[in-house]
């Protein structure tokens, strides 16, 4: 007999994240033996474009995906009519289905978790994903001195004190974030059960193997990118979270003692705005690639790069901070210099890896421009194998259903069929 669960989340399986840090889960968690309905709020214009693709995967996967539609407008309120429509849809479902367990992304969700588990009893997965109400602080986009959002913070940071109290499981990005939470006397029953499981990626499609070599020829071409030219690379959007003048200032004092280093960006990012900032360090345009390109192309993009880097902002809410661009990094064997943030620096560090800088220092990033030569040497099967141990999309749905076991008792179903990334894939 299927095990019935609910799987909650406020972001669209129609926007990039679901797709790539929600459904992979499910769909894996669904061939192990999990009957899994999905609740997920969608943007109107996303939804008319991808729901077809979205639905199709979801009925191949046997999970049944029930979208509520987004409300933009006007602030707060919108949220609030949001979560009504889908606490509604989830106790509907919860009629029909009896559910063992609610399985819930971030704090939004958590709130619907939260009445379910204390009004109906069901079991409670609070999938964390970070420090939310913080994140809105450290990233500007709340601010204290604004009475309402001074409501809002005080109001989620003790409903992060409930849902910890509360939940039969929670999920954190970090062993960094785990630690902090179960450090905090406000929580009764330390150490509260938590479980890590980072952002996976899939390394099959990350795989330096299957990249077509002539492609990677015709880039080099067209970015004119020459054999002994060294080249640092970034990945992903740069927005509230990544210093891009901190990465500009280490790449401006490389270009300075090596005048074959280009950097290039991998980016949907507008190209004026990482131009104007190297412009401001008088780092020369020509110095410089900025490349948008579709998730098919990344691979291609990434094998063109000798050394990853990327600079977190080094805040609170970052502790339980996972980036994707880590693992796609380490899995087509790239060296990477980053922060010493959440987990990323100590993955980097105990596997000698690349260089975790301590601050942005003139010391630090002296002290990792010096290492480059040796980060060269690092054999990519020693990164990417390390990238399969932490980071495999298998290992992390294995994880989940492990969790989902000690919530629901459920003890018969067949982690084997979960397909193992190798050296040699």
């Amino acid at each position: 007999m299927k095990v019935n669960i609910l799987y909650i989340s406020y972001d669209g399986m129609t926007d990039p994240l679901g797709q790539s840090q929600v459904l992979p889960y499910l769909i894996g968690l669904s061939k192990i033996g999990y009957s899994i309905s999905l609740i997920s709020c969608e943007k109107t214009k996303r939804f008319d474009l991808h729901k077809s693709t979205i639905k199709s995967i979801c009925e191949k996967a046997k999970i049944d995906w029930q979208p509520v539609m987004y409300s933009k407008r006007p602030p707060v309120l919108s949220t609030l009519y949001d979560l009504m429509k889908v606490r509604k849809l989830a106790y509907q479902l919860h009629t029909e289905k009896q559910f063992k367990l609610v399985h819930c992304r971030s704090y939004l969700a958590a709130l619907i978790g939260l009445h379910l588990k204390k009004e109906k009893g069901i079991p409670f997965l609070f999938d964390m994903r970070g420090f939310w109400a913080d994140e809105r602080l450290d990233g500007n986009i709340w601010t204290l001195t604004n009475p309402i959002y001074r409501k809002i913070y005080t109001f989620f940071k003790g409903k992060e004190i409930d849902y910890f109290s509360n939940a039969d499981y929670t999920i954190s990005l970090t062993h960094a974030g785990k630690k902090e939470i179960q450090s905090w006397d406000s929580i009764p029953n330390q150490p509260i059960p938590i479980q890590v499981i980072p952002c996976c990626a899939d390394l099959d499609y990350f795989n330096e193997k299957y990249i077509n070599k002539t492609a990677i020829e015709e880039l080099r071409i067209e970015l004119d990118i020459q054999t002994n030219d060294f080249v640092l690379g970034y990945l992903g959007s740069i927005g509230t979270w990544y210093c891009l003048e901190e990465m500009l200032i280490l790449f401006r004092q490389l270009s300075q003692t090596n005048d074959k280093a280009k950097f290039l960006f991998v980016t949907t990012e507008p190209a004026d705005m990482i131009l104007t900032a190297a412009n401001k360090l008088d780092i020369p345009a020509e110095k410089i690639m900025i490349q948008s390109a579709i998730r098919s192309e990344v691979p291609s993009y990434l094998a063109l790069m000798d050394c990853g880097i990327f600079f977190i902002k080094p805040v609170f809410s970052k502790k339980a901070s996972s980036p994707t661009k880590q693992a796609e990094m380490m899995a087509m064997g790239l060296p990477i210099i980053c922060n010493d943030i959440g987990d990323t620096g100590s993955i980097v560090r105990e596997n000698e890896l690349g260089i975790a800088l301590n601050d942005f220092s003139k010391k630090e990033i002296n002290r990792a421009l010096s290492a480059i030569p040796e980060l060269m040497k690092i054999p990519k099967d020693k990164i990417r194998k390390a990238a399969i141990d932490y980071f495999a999309l298998s290992n992390g749905i294995e994880r989940y259903a492990e969790v989902y076991q000690k919530c629901t008792e459920e003890k018969s179903l067949n982690l084997s069929i979960l397909k193992k990334p190798n050296l040699q894939d």
